[in-house]
């Protein structure tokens, strides 16, 4: 193994370490960054090692840095972050969750279900993990506890549901994958259309089924009120005005009528104007909503800072070619490459979050599995799926944190990570199907092109 290997591991190991210590993600990449720099030279001047990085990679990394700030593709991301935040405030999720309560009521699992539906339509306008769960929490949880729900139950369906909006379309992931792979957005967002629908379908067959099983794990209301005319008409109305911003947004993508970047000042628009209709709107709620725009946009973008250096002195080490080796060099054919790659990258979410993976990982793997010829588009999706693991595996589970922040007394973290279990299993088996299954990804972007 040569002088380079041998730091490329290391860049990655120190990488793993520092972030379990809990320093800011962007300051320990950028830091390393500098700092194996530091160490190349040393042993290139001093030892008399050839190892091909200089200080040159620091103005090469201002540059890469550059060209990440004028992208036209990642002006999407603040326009979809307000987009969530001001569908959070508007009010719609509150009025969805009283009108399913009482066209589910009377099934047993019928609330677990609502929140299921709610979450599905929220992934597709919020895409805000944090926005997501919390929401759900605040006007689920109470709710079926209140009822008879078990506890592992009711928060474990609201964090696997809360997730589900890294991965269905307009997807802030999707968004920063597309621009790491330089690979259209549209794509993306098509191939991950069935693939998040089919997860939301899962759910609610294992709710369905196991709450049928185990009828005490949720009760069936002993008042409710009957299942009418009015009822359905009120669920429509309150679906009405979230299916109208998802059709803007996502249909005039589809459709080659606007680009994401358009789509997201639509999407962000017309949440703006949903909220002005509903009276939720204020200069308050504008001045927070657009503080929490800010905050999440720089985070992220601090993140691009310092992966766009880490990730070019870690290339310029060969640290792609090392890995390219190692993937080559498995006793596997190629199915089995890329099944390596996605276990590897399950393992990664339990300690790392999606954005240093997707930064860091996915640009380094996804050209070995291309020459080996498999379709990019699907192993991105397959990619995100296996990420989305990542927000309810312990230690370092999110959704779990962001649930376990607002709720109730007596739901602790042991009973959440007792509830996500079988959504991790439910993840899992639809990532599965994903993989056999290809056309559940490939058959809509062609369509469509």
């Amino acid at each position: 193994m040569s002088v380079n290997d041998l730091l490329s591991i290391l860049m990655f190991l120190s990488f793993i370490g520092l972030i379990l210590t809990g320093f800011p993600v962007a300051w320990v990449l950028g830091g390393l960054s500098v700092l194996f720099t530091a160490i190349a030279i040393i042993l290139d001047i001093d030892l008399g090692y050839s190892i091909g990085v200089d200080w040159s990679y620091t103005a090469l990394s201002v540059n890469r840095i550059w060209d990440v700030m004028k992208n036209w593709v990642l002006v999407a991301l603040p326009m979809f972050i307000f987009m969530g935040l001001m569908l959070e405030r508007s009010g719609i999720a509150s009025e969805l969750m009283r009108n399913l309560v009482r066209l589910f009521g009377r099934v047993r699992g019928g609330l677990a279900i609502t929140v299921t539906i709610i979450g599905v339509l929220l992934a597709a306008t919020t895409g805000i993990i944090g926005a997501s769960v919390v929401l759900l929490a605040l006007l689920g949880l109470p709710v079926m506890l209140n009822q008879g729900y078990r506890k592992e139950l009711a928060s474990g369906t609201i964090c696997a549901v809360g997730t589900l909006g890294i991965l269905i379309p307009p997807s802030i992931m999707l968004v920063l994958m597309a621009d790491r792979l330089a690979m259209p957005v549209g794509d993306l967002f098509l191939g991950a259309l069935f693939p998040g629908l089919l997860l939301g379908g899962l759910y609610i067959t294992y709710l369905l089924i196991y709450c049928t099983v185990r009828k005490d794990a949720a009760p069936v209301p002993e008042t409710s009120e009957p299942v009418d005319l009015a009822a359905v008409l009120g669920v429509f109305k309150a679906v009405l005005a979230p299916f109208g911003l998802i059709l803007a947004v996502l249909g005039s993508i589809f459709l080659g009528v606007a680009t994401p970047t358009e789509a997201a000042g639509v999407g962000a628009f017309g949440a703006l104007l949903l909220a002005l209709f509903r009276r939720q709107l204020s200069l308050p709620v504008l001045r927070e909503v657009l503080r929490q725009t800010t905050t999440t946009t720089a985070f992220i973008f601090a993140i691009f800072v310092g992966a766009t250096a880490f990730s070019l002195v870690l290339r310029g080490l060969g640290g792609d070619e090392l890995i390219e080796r190692a993937l080559l060099g498995l006793p596997f054919g190629p199915t089995g490459i890329v099944v390596t790659i996605l276990f590897v990258t399950f393992l990664l979410g339990f300690f790392l979050d999606w954005i240093e993976i997707s930064l860091i990982i996915l640009p380094l793997v996804a050209p070995v599995v291309v020459n080996l010829g498999f379709d990019l588009v699907w192993f991105t999706v397959l990619f995100a799926v296996c990420l989305q693991t990542s927000f309810l595996t312990p230690p370092v589970g999110f959704a779990i944190f962001y649930l376990k922040g607002v709720a109730p007394e007596g739901v602790d973290v042991g009973t959440i990570y007792r509830g996500v279990t079988p959504f991790i299993l439910l993840q899992l088996l639809g990532l599965a199907l994903i993989f056999w299954l290809d056309g559940l990804v490939t058959w809509l972007p062609a369509q469509a092109y």
